[in-house]
């Protein structure tokens, strides 16, 4: 009996930490449009979103080992990884199964129609 809940309290404590949102940190600039986009994006799946206006970008992706080619006009970080552009919702929750991977990069920034469109994600080590 003992063992029962043992082995009931693990399953309700995995239930209980799927169901928790992830929070994201972006940071963006203060003058581009699609940035507030993707925001709306991760937090219609399920992210938390701490939005950090910033002056400085370049010092950011500098911290975070952002390679300059794949520098966009937002840097999400999760977990100590960087997310840099529209990198749709599912990919990052893959790369949080790569904790040895700096993060990932959407090459381009194509936002059409409310959907994330033509896009190439690069992992970065």
């Amino acid at each position: 009996m003992r063992q029962f809940f043992v082995v009931a309290g693990l399953l309700l404590s995995n239930l209980s930490f799927a169901a928790e949102a992830l929070t994201i940190d972006v940071h963006r600039d203060a003058n581009c449009g699609c940035c507030k986009a993707w925001i709306s994006h991760l937090q219609d799946n399920g992210f938390n979103v701490v939005d950090h206006v910033e002056t400085d970008m370049s010092a950011l992706k500098q911290r975070l080992g952002v390679p300059p080619r794949l520098s966009s006009c937002h840097t999400g970080v999760i977990n100590g990884q960087f997310v840099e552009g529209h990198v749709p919702a599912a990919d990052i929750l893959k790369l949080r199964q790569q904790p040895d991977l700096l993060g990932a990069a959407r090459r381009g920034r194509t936002w059409h129609a409310g959907r994330l469109t033509g896009y190439e994600i690069r992992q970065c080590t």
